[in-house]
């Protein structure tokens, strides 16, 4: 026996256990009985039983609903609503057998009909028409109002809403499962109330099909007493009038029933626990409302000619509820569910520990404070890009980015947050860094971006327009001109492509922002599989893990993937005695990974074109750098370092133009971190190495020299 006196599972009848293992076949077994009630006759006896489990399931049904917390966990109704209505056609079928055939349709129906009827059969004509009213126009008719909104309504959040567990999902707050078993929820809910819409047809039919079946029985009743069972006139509609209003009883009870339940379920879309529980709290919440009733209801008894015992009696009642409530508080289980609760005040529960003075939990408070790494805001017109269901794959795609960053780079890219942002154009986008835009772009619907790689030989026409990743000069262009476009040496590109290269480029430009020190402890853990000595020889013995991570930052920075960390550890290391300076100890590991960081500047021939320095210009350079507390910086004359930067673009552009390729800006070691800095902002994409950088079997051909 259980706590509560009833038996355990394991004690319950093994012949029950063994039926309801067998439920598919008992549901079988109902749906082919229902459909051969409607031809084979029934006796009354058979009658009598399927009616009272007609209302009784009903009844349950209605038990059910009130119990539930949300509609979903009973999204099984709309076929159980199928499968009542045509239940209860099946007995109405029945029963109108017979009355025409015998006159005698069962104990159930005729103490229906007697009890109502009485000696007056227009008074349970007009209590049957009453109660199909009730059911038709009212209760069916506003229960499949709410279910057509509210499928309406679940159809088109649902984009916005699987957004955001991808941008959920994206931000590392729930994992793949559950991003899964939420995109699930959101189907089933939309299939549900789709059906709910449908399926509320299924009782308006069949309140018109009770007013049917009743005429049908009362009109054939009447003529088959008078001609067939040679009754009197008076007899015949006094018999067949009660058996006819005692099915329509007997039927519109449950169908009352079903429609009471269907209206309940589909009215409660934000309820937390069962019907009960939420009125109850929702309403004592508001101490003032019985007491302001209970008034206004003892006042109606001072009005002369109205009854005044049950005003004062009703109204005392309400004033002794509200001043019970605002005394005593609401009770805790009601209170901590109602979502209309207010601000705390003297007589409520105070709110329960780790919550702030408002009711909202300090928890929620502090992840509002976090701060995601990596966002991209789209406008509402790009929402079908992110949109799964709707067949965009932007979201994957960012995915595929991340992995391909990492292996590039070395480091682990945080997840990219994806939502949809009021504040940015319908076809706009935005990226931020730690909640800081830092680009924006924006795609033109229906339109490819058509990009001149340099060796264009016919032209299209377009609307110009800037590629947002590299700066390039392009064309927006139709989609039907792509075949045009590709022919004449354009690259064509469609619109998620061009937001998916603008994060790739943005993410690579601050990877350095993005490295944190978790970050750089994990790597480092992960290093020390396969190489501890060195990671314990530097870590933290000789360099903290905050001057580790300013000189994977400095690497990061200049576009250096830090992949290879055990040589850039080693480098460290070796360097580590001499200077604590994360910037020379980021040069000495530039100078071990040199073989990779102009790896991509060789030609087929294993040489690198160069531009390099006037000696002049680097002694130039060299003299103007000067000690302070915060390192070594370059102090040149605005109007020289302008010079040089305008001689570096020159020789760069004509050696793009020369090579189609990007040049690399050679200089020694010691100003190459100076000459960087100064171009990096109006040179973003120069490499500048040094010639300590040059690995073994390399040669270099100079194609330019800068001269000031």
């Amino acid at each position: 026996m259980s706590a509560t006196g009833l038996p355990t599972p394991a004690a319950a009848p093994r012949g029950f256990a063994r039926v309801l293992a067998h439920t598919d076949l008992l549901a079988a077994v109902a749906v082919v009985t229902i459909v051969t009630m409607l031809v084979v006759p029934l006796p009354p006896t058979l009658l009598d039983l399927l009616i009272t489990l007609n209302i009784s399931g009903g009844l349950v049904i209605v038990v059910v609903t009130m119990y539930v917390n949300k509609a979903l966990e009973f999204s099984v109704f709309p076929s159980l609503l199928l499968l009542t209505t045509m239940f209860r056609l099946a007995i109405n079928v029945s029963v109108t057998r017979r009355i025409l055939s015998t006159g005698n349709a069962g104990s159930v129906v005729h103490a229906f009909g007697q009890f109502v009827v009485g000696n007056n059969v227009l008074i349970g004509l007009i209590i049957f028409l009453i109660l199909v009213v009730i059911q038709f126009v009212v209760i069916t008719n506003g229960a499949g109002r709410v279910a057509e909104v509210s499928a309406r309504f679940t159809l088109d959040a649902m984009p916005g809403k699987q957004m955001a567990i991808d941008a959920d999902m994206n931000a590392g707050l729930i994992t793949d499962q559950e991003a899964r078993a939420r995109r699930q929820e959101i189907t089933r809910e939309a299939d549900f109330y789709g059906s709910m819409d449908g399926a509320s047809k299924f009782v308006r039919g069949d309140a018109m099909a009770a007013v049917l079946i009743t005429l049908i029985n009362l009109i054939g009743g009447i003529v088959m007493g008078v001609l067939i069972h040679h009754d009197s006139f008076g007899t015949a509609i006094h018999t067949y009038s009660m058996l006819t209003v005692g099915d329509g009883l007997a039927a519109q009870i449950p169908a009352l029933l079903i429609s009471v339940a269907t209206g309940i379920l589909v009215t409660r879309s934000a309820s937390q626990r069962d019907l009960g529980s939420e009125i109850a709290g929702q309403i004592l919440s508001q101490q003032r409302a019985p007491i302001v009733a209970g008034a206004a209801i003892c006042a109606f008894a001072m009005v002369p000619g109205l009854p005044k015992i049950p005003f004062l009696l009703i109204g005392v009642m309400l004033i002794f509820v509200g001043r019970y409530v605002t005394k005593h508080g609401v009770p805790e289980s009601l209170l901590a569910v109602s979502p209309a609760a207010g601000p705390a005040t003297p007589g409520i529960a105070p709110p329960a520990a780790g919550a702030l003075g408002d009711g909202v939990a300090r928890e929620t408070v502090l992840k509002e404070l976090a701060i995601d790494a990596l966002e991209l805001s789209v406008g509402f017109g790009l929402v079908p890009l992110v949109d799964r269901g709707a067949g965009g794959t932007l979201a994957g795609r960012v995915s595929l980015i991340r992995r391909q960053i990492a292996t590039e780079m070395g480091m682990v890219i945080p997840r990219v947050r994806i939502h949809d942002e009021l504040d940015l154009e319908a076809h706009e986008y935005e990226f931020k860094v730690r909640g800081v835009a830092v680009a924006r772009g924006k795609v033109l619907p229906g339109h490819l971006l058509a990009m001149d790689p340099g060796d264009v030989v016919g032209s299209v026409d377009g609307i110009p327009t800037v590629e947002p990743a590299f700066g390039m000069a392009a064309l927006w262009i139709h989609e039907g001109q792509r075949p045009a476009a590709e022919a004449a040496g354009y690259t064509v590109v469609d619109g998620e492509s061009v937001i998916v290269t603008h994060l790739t480029e943005t993410i690579r430009g601050h990877a350095a922002e993005l490295l944190t020190r978790q970050d750089v402890r994990q790597l480092l853990d992960q290093l020390k599989t396969t190489n501890e000595a060195v990671v314990n020889e530097v870590v933290p013995d000789i360099l903290s893990l905050g001057e580790i991570q300013r000189v994977l930052q400095c690497l990061l920075g200049e576009g250096v993937s830090i992949r290879d960390l055990s040589t850039i550890v080693e480098a460290v290391s070796d360097k580590a005695r001499l200077t604590r300076d994360p910037v020379l100890l980021a040069e000495y590991a530039r100078q071990a990974l040199g073989r990779s960081i102009t790896a991509p500047y060789l030609g087929v021939d294993q040489t690198l074109h160069a531009i390099t320095l006037d000696p002049a210009v680097e002694a130039e350079v060299v003299a103007a750098l000067t000690q302070t507390t915060e390192g070594e910086l370059l102090a040149m004359e605005p109007a020289r370092a302008q010079a040089m930067l305008t001689a570096l673009r020159q020789q760069a552009e004509q050696a793009n133009a020369r090579l189609g390729a990007r040049p690399v800006l050679l200089c020694s070691a010691r100003v190459r971190r100076h000459i960087r800095r100064l171009v990096e902002h109006a040179l973003p994409h120069l490499a500048v190495c040094s010639y300590n950088e040059i690995a073994a079997g390399v040669s270099v051909e100079t194609i330019g020299v800068v001269h000031t």
